[in-house]
């Protein structure tokens, strides 16, 4: 604690340059007395500082005199700024301008030698979260759910579940919000049992006077790595195998990568076969976004029910130019 409270004393003379011991005192919570102790100890170690008598005095540090407090190695300041890039989710929270504050003043806090690659870093590293082809205004307010996740009460949500045209009302309990993906969630309990809410299908939110009730022991961390493994481990009701033509095959993956099992099979006919777990056999239907680049050899269940997709498609479209025929 005394080793914390003399760095938080050297931060703020380094920043402010003169301030009164009452000042620290009160910042820091504890009394004048540890405040000059302290400044003993920091001169004792070889800090240049000092105490000025008068009006305008206080206690301050010899003109010219800094020192690298952040304890940051490049490596670390260099992670740093790549993770609180311009391009993250900060904004979002509507936490943008205080992000890029803290980025100036952590830059000047750096030692000299360390800025060049912090600099450098910013220039060639972006980390953007938005997901391709996201329908415009579907951004959550996530301005609002930040605001409440922070107000220790309960919340009573609006929310509208995916293929439910009618909202929802619940009072739930808060964690916090989770970004997966550039997916933000609400982690929350309702009446004792952990959920997650999609923030983009909260379609209100209101902070009640009841004071908020997580379980004991349970943090954010803690509830959402439970539902996290909820979801990932839902039980596969359908296997179905599939072969998929080989120019196609990385685009296949990236998109049906949750559902594989197992590595794809290239063989020497220019298809490569794979294995997907599905919920159920409607979800084949899927599948059809890859049209003819992917053809499912089994189960039989899942065969006629991409063949009753793909005709009920083509009905859709019952007279075809002789141009195009």
């Amino acid at each position: 604690m005394k080793s914390d409270r003399m760095l938080s004393i050297l931060l703020l003379l380094q920043t402010r340059g003169s301030v009164t011991a009452p000042e620290l005192s009160e910042q820091l919570e504890v009394s004048v007395r540890t405040i000059y102790r302290d400044v003993d100890a920091l001169s004792t170690a070889g800090v240049p500082v000092y105490t000025e008598r008068g009006r305008r005095g206080g206690i301050k540090l010899l003109p010219g005199y800094r020192t690298d407090v952040t304890g940051l190695t490049a490596d670390e300041a260099r992670a740093l700024f790549v993770l609180a890039d311009r391009g993250s989710t900060h904004t979002e929270l509507g936490l943008g301008g205080a992000l890029a504050s803290a980025l100036r003043k952590l830059m000047a806090a750096l030692p000299a030698p360390h800025r060049p690659a912090a600099e450098a870093t910013r220039k060639r590293i972006l980390i953007d979260p938005g997901r391709w082809y996201a329908a415009p205004g579907d951004a959550p307010d996530l301005d609002e759910l930040h605001r409440a996740v922070f107000a220790e009460r309960r919340l009573r949500i609006r929310y509208r579940h995916s293929g439910e045209p009618a909202e929802r009302a619940y009072t739930v309990d808060p964690y916090g919000l989770v970004s997966k993906a550039g997916v933000w969630y609400l982690v929350a309990d309702r009446r004792g049992v952990p959920r997650l809410f999609r923030a983009d299908r909260v379609r209100a939110v209101r902070i009640t006077d009841a004071p908020v009730r997580r379980r004991a022991g349970v943090d954010l961390a803690a509830a959402w790595e439970l539902l996290r493994q909820e979801v990932e481990r839902r039980p596969v009701g359908l296997t179905v195998r599939a072969r998929v033509r080989h120019e196609r095959l990385d685009m296949f993956v990236r998109i049906m990568a949750p559902r594989l099992r197992g590595e794809p099979r290239p063989a020497d006919d220019g298809w490569a076969e794979v294995e997907l777990g599905l919920e159920e056999p409607r979800a084949v239907r899927q599948l059809l976004q890859f049209a003819e680049n992917v053809q499912v050899l089994h189960p039989p269940e899942a065969r006629a029910e991409l063949r009753r997709a793909a005709l009920a498609a083509a009905g859709l479209y019952p007279e075809v130019d002789s141009q195009f025929r």
